[in-house]
């Protein structure tokens, strides 16, 4: 019992300590993107890509269900033989940006995910994205990496342990998503 107590009270302390200004920053991002019917593209590995997709599906599903503005949404993650063919056939730190060469242009928006803010493919897509003129958001952890420093927004969970980072992620994303929903 103590060691759930303990999860749970680290985990509330993080949770504790995310900005909430920052949140709002991103919900003001996502809904410009939406209004100007621009793209927003999703990315992560592991957990976070899994979160990555998660934000997508609230967002194309959840938020979009029934309502006059729809926002359109791509994982980056989602892909498997894209992701698995640029992994094998060039490189992994180019899965991400090499899509985004397909799809991204002036005005979409790039969610990146890392709980060590140090992924690479991550952080090439978030570069790539200022480069073309996206807006830029990271959900980071720890010290938030190299990613929180390149993305335009960087919205970090200053806690060491990953599971906590990604519980706080996945908050954070249903934060954003319920506001487009209940509201």
């Amino acid at each position: 019992m103590q060691f759930l107590l303990e999860y749970k009270e680290d985990l509330l302390r993080a949770l504790g300590q995310v900005d909430l200004k920052k949140i709002k920053q991103a919900v003001e991002i996502l809904k410009e993107a939406r209004d100007s019917g621009h793209v927003i593209f999703t990315c992560g590995n592991g957990g976070s890509a899994s979160t990555a997709s998660h934000l997508a599906c609230d967002l194309v599903k959840g938020a979009s269900f029934q309502k006059d503005k729809k926002f359109k949404v791509i994982s980056l993650a989602d892909n498997m033989p894209t992701l698995t063919a640029y992994s094998n056939d060039v490189d992994y730190r180019e899965a991400f940006v090499e899509q985004l060469k397909n799809f991204a242009q002036k005005g979409d928006a790039v969610i990146a995910i890392s709980g060590s803010g140090n992924s690479k493919n991550v952080i090439k897509a978030v570069e790539y994205g200022n480069q073309i003129g996206c807006k830029t958001v990271a959900l980071t952890g720890r010290d938030g990496g190299k990613l929180g420093q390149v993305a335009q927004l960087n919205i970090q969970v200053a806690n060491p342990h990953m599971g906590r980072i990604e519980d706080v992620h996945l908050i954070i994303c249903h934060m954003i998503a319920y506001y487009f929903m209940d509201l």
